[in-house]
Order: C-alpha cells, then sequence, then structure tokens
C-alpha cells in the first residue's frame, strides 16, 4: 500500500482534505453568511434547531442500534456527546409542551436523516464520516457559542441552549484528541476507507442543502430580514447580534466562527 505515502494516513486528516472545497461552499450559503454578519434571526434559529432535531434523531438512533460494530464501537461516546435531549429541551423551550407538532423542515432535512438511515442499515461504517463532521463541530463551538447567543437573543438563562452545552466533556480539546485517535485506529480496507471519504463530503453536501433549504423556507427572494412570515410577529425581528461594542474585525472572526462551529462543525486543530 505505497501508494498511500502521498497523502495523509489518518483518516480524521483525510477527511480534513477532502472536505476542504465543500467547507468553503458551506460558509458561502446565505444562512451561513448571515450567520458571519450576526443577522441570524430567532426564527432562523428555531427552524435550524427542528433541523437539528430530525438530523441528530437519525444519527443517534443508527449509533445507538450500531454500537456494536467494530467501525461505531470505538467512537460511541453517547453519554458524552448525544444531543437530542438537549435539543428536545431547547424545542420545548421555544416552541412549548407541544413542540412535536410545530416541527417543520425543509425536504433536504428529510433526505439528510434517510441517508443517516440507510447507512445505518448497509454501511455502518459510514456513520463515522457523519458524527465526525457533526460532533467535533458542535464541540469545538459549544462554550462560546452558547454565550454569544445567550447574550445575542437576550435570553435571562441558559434555556433554549441546552445544544451548546456538553456537561459529559470536561475538556473538550482533550476529548477531541481522544475521538480523533480511536477514530483513526478503525481497521479499514482501502475501500472501505475511500467509501467513508466520500461519505464525509456526502455530510457536507447534505448540511449545505439543509441550509439552503431553510434560507429558502425563511426568506422572500432577495431580502433576508423581510418579515416573510405572518406567525413569527416581533419575534422575528430579534436578531441573534454579535455584541455591538467590539471592532469590526472581531466582530467579523466571531460571526465566522458562530457559522461554522454552530452550523457546520468547526473541525478545530
Amino acid at each position: 500500500s505505497g501508494s498511500r505515502t502521498l497523502e495523509p494516513r489518518d483518516l480524521s486528516e483525510q477527511i480534513k482534505e477532502v472536505t476542504k472545497e465543500s467547507h468553503v461552499r458551506a460558509e458561502n450559503t446565505e444562512l451561513m453568511l448571515s450567520f458571519q454578519r450576526g443577522q441570524v434571526t430567532l426564527q432562523q434559529y428555531k427552524l435550524l434547531l427542528c433541523s437539528l432535531y430530525e438530523i441528530y434523531q437519525a444519527l443517534e438512533e443508527e449509533m445507538d442500534r450500531n454500537s456494536n460494530h467494530p467501525a461505531v464501537a470505538p467512537i460511541y461516546f453517547p453519554a458524552e456527546l448525544a444531543r437530542l435531549k438537549s435539543i428536545e429541551k431547547d424545542l420545548e423551550f421555544f416552541y412549548g409542551p407541544d413542540w412535536r407538532e410545530k416541527i417543520v423542515v425543509p425536504a433536504a432535512t428529510q433526505r439528510y436523516s434517510h441517508r443517516l438511515r440507510q447507512i445505518g442499515k448497509e454501511n455502518p461504517e459510514f456513520l463515522v464520516a457523519h458524527a465526525y463532521t457533526r460532533y467535533l463541530g458542535d464541540l469545538s463551538g459549544g462554550q462560546v457559542l452558547g454565550r454569544i447567543a445567550q447574550k445575542s437573543m437576550g435570553l435571562k438563562s441558559a434555556n433554549g441552549l441546552s445544544f451548546f452545552t456538553f456537561p459529559g466533556v470536561s475538556s473538550p480539546n482533550l476529548f477531541k484528541q481522544l475521538y480523533r485517535s480511536r477514530m483513526n485506529s478503525v481497521e479499514l480496507t482501502e475501500e472501505e476507507r475511500n467509501g467513508m471519504l466520500e461519505e464525509a463530503v456526502r455530510a457536507f453536501e447534505l448540511n449545505i442543502q439543509v441550509f439552503d433549504g431553510l434560507q429558502k423556507m425563511l426568506s422572500v427572494p432577495g431580502n433576508l430580514q423581510q418579515q416573510s412570515s405572518t406567525n413569527s410577529k416581533a419575534v422575528h425581528s430579534k436578531t441573534l447580534q454579535i455584541p455591538g461594542t467590539i471592532s469590526p474585525m472581531l466582530r467579523m472572526i466571531l460571526g465566522l466562527f458562530v457559522a461554522l462551529a454552530a452550523v457546520v462543525g468547526l473541525y478545530a486543530l
């Protein structure tokens, strides 16, 4: 297998490499750009939570079912990483006790969930690519994002922000190192490895389609901030603002960080 020496051998490094271009495109979706400008409405955040609920429900059910699979077992950390219960708490906070009836998602989110369920049945090792992309990104941005979001949306407590907190992880950096080393230790054939890399690119593509789908649901063409929903009332005008007392450059960097970590999954080095 001398052909492999030209590229990074670690799976985590290879995934980073093959998803670079998709990462850039994801950053340039309308939804992501609105994050970067610090102009995400509460309505957008709530709709994003709805989609995250569908995605994590599929991902975590498939991870649970395949928890003894040789590729999944090493990176199966439900106590530390599982997001579904947190998202449910957040949805209940924003939508009330009957939140399940109010879940609305674009078709792209359903395609994403369907893909996760399909590979859970047919190629469980591919779940690793999706878990890595989502969980490590959420973990990278969690604490800072939670604080920014709380301040921005004027929330008096951490209610509605459970998605950003990982009580079971005391050191995100150490945990990410552990996760990567576990992931890199998984025995894969060349064919499985290539399939895994393709799946990582697909994970990004699916995310991009979800962002675009959410954007279409929310916006009147050409004007992101226009009141496009009759039932959102004042909520719609409350934007996720990054505090105005900081320099424009820092604001831009923070905005980019919010975008990457909250939505795509930030690969912290």
